[in-house]
């Protein structure tokens, strides 16, 4: 279906075009038209699918259509979890309301709250929040939320996800009941279902993919390595494969910054981006990243939420999440928008119990390849794991290895052993 088909006005149907689409996603299809009619939407959508502009197109023709531009109170309020996700959510809302004079910010943590501040005395139409700075400001009576008529949880799984829910409960205690509530998020969990039974008023129920579910154009890929050969062979996998453009995910800050300083060393231009790095050495990095300075960015789970970056080819999972849904979350940071990318996760024997967890919640097995040079070493034992809240041990070392009982047998082919098993799809190459 083309936009034009959807009832946008034509100042939003140029910017639209200016963006570089006339054909709207699934989940632009079904969410545009409910919100243009002001009903309360609950969807559920995979990262990548358009999600952003299914919300914001309805809300600013919303808007125009009230023709009520100049009010100094908000209207529009959208939470986000982190920064980066607030401060692309208001990028998209610039790029796409470019030829309609409505008035957007951002606000989030990590920043100086006095130009925040001095903005919101001047008015603003859209507010695109984190739940912690919304509510300092909040507290400090410098923003008004009496005038919302509209409001936006992205991603709320995440957020919830966060411990954020006591900071959403105080702010939806100051926002007028007679409003309008879209709530987006990756699953429909049983705590987004409560959230949602909460703040939505007969709303339309959306989901464009099953539930969990990874994109069809991800080509996900496990490589077992003993875990002190891990950074050997990323840098190997970087370099052999002319990887150009690699997002890399730790399960530790202190893990980011001492795998970008192996890979520095190793000649390979490496960034990390985490909670610990400040606003403007988050946002000059991720910037790097995209415009090629560097080769690799290495992020947490929590600074990678949410970040939006075009024709990512490579994702990395060094260190496999500990919350199965994470690795849903990580994958799709490549192959958004319909391209095809490629998400290879390095596991350690430690990592087994995760794997078995994440493979359980996609319901499949996940193809595995075996490295020339990488053997696993049989006589490593698997060290305590967190998983949750408690601590489990996995004594089955050597899961996977060629000759084990565990999948199949081993195929030799090229430079490299190919594992043939259950779920896989095929055998290739490394890389």
């Amino acid at each position: 279906m083309l936009f034009k088909e959807l009832g946008l006005s034509a100042e939003l149907l140029r910017a639209v075009e200016k963006q570089g689409y006339s054909e709207a996603t699934p989940i632009q299809q079904q969410s545009i038209p409910a919100i243009l009619e002001g009903k309360d939407v609950l969807a559920a959508a995979q990262t990548g699918t358009g999600k952003t502009a299914g919300f914001t197109l309805p809300l600013l023709q919303r808007l125009q259509a009230d023709d009520a531009v100049g009010r100094i109170k908000p209207r529009i309020l959208i939470l986000a979890p982190t920064r980066e996700l607030a401060a692309q959510v208001e990028e998209s809302v610039r790029n796409y309301g470019r030829f309609l004079p409505f008035g957007v910010m951002s606000i989030f943590g990590g920043v100086s709250i006095r130009p925040q501040i001095s903005r919101l005395r001047k008015g603003v139409d859209i507010i695109v929040a984190t739940p912690g700075r919304l509510l300092d400001h909040m507290q400090q009576r410098t923003v008004d939320l009496s005038c919302i008529e509209m409001l936006v949880l992205d991603e709320a799984d995440r957020m919830l996800d966060m411990g954020f829910i006591r900071d959403m409960r105080k702010i939806f205690a100051r926002l007028p009941e007679n409003r309008q509530t879209l709530l987006f998020s990756a699953t429909f969990s049983k705590d987004i279902r409560s959230l949602a039974a909460k703040l939505l008023d007969q709303p339309v129920e959306i989901q464009v993919a099953a539930e969990n579910a990874t994109a069809d154009n991800v080509d996900q890929l496990v490589l077992p390595v003993d875990k002190h050969r891990k950074r050997e062979l990323l840098s190997e996998q970087i370099g052999k494969n002319n990887w150009r453009q690699v997002l890399v995910f730790t399960r530790t800050k202190h893990g980011a910054n001492k795998l970008v300083k192996q890979l520095n060393q190793d000649g390979i231009e490496a960034v990390a981006i985490h909670g610990n790095k400040s606003q403007a050495a988050r946002t000059r990095a991720l910037q790097d990243f995209k415009a090629g300075g560097v080769r690799v960015l290495v992020a947490t789970d929590i600074a990678a939420r949410g970040l939006d970056i075009n024709r990512l080819p490579h994702v990395v999972n060094y260190e496999l999440p500990n919350v199965p849904g994470d690795y849903v979350h990580r994958i799709g940071r490549t192959a958004r928008a319909g391209l095809s990318g490629q998400a290879v996760s390095l596991v350690c024997v430690d990592e087994h119990k995760l794997l078995a967890d994440i493979e359980k919640l996609l319901g499949r097995r996940i193809e595995k390849e075996f490295v020339a040079g990488y053997d696993v070493d049989p006589s490593i034992r698997a060290e305590p794991i967190r998983n949750g809240g408690g601590q489990q041990r996995n004594k089955r070392a050597g899961y996977g290895r060629p000759g084990s009982k565990r999948g199949g047998k081993p195929q030799h082919s090229g430079g490299g052993r190919k594992w043939s098993g259950q779920g896989q799809r095929r055998s290739r190459a490394a890389g």
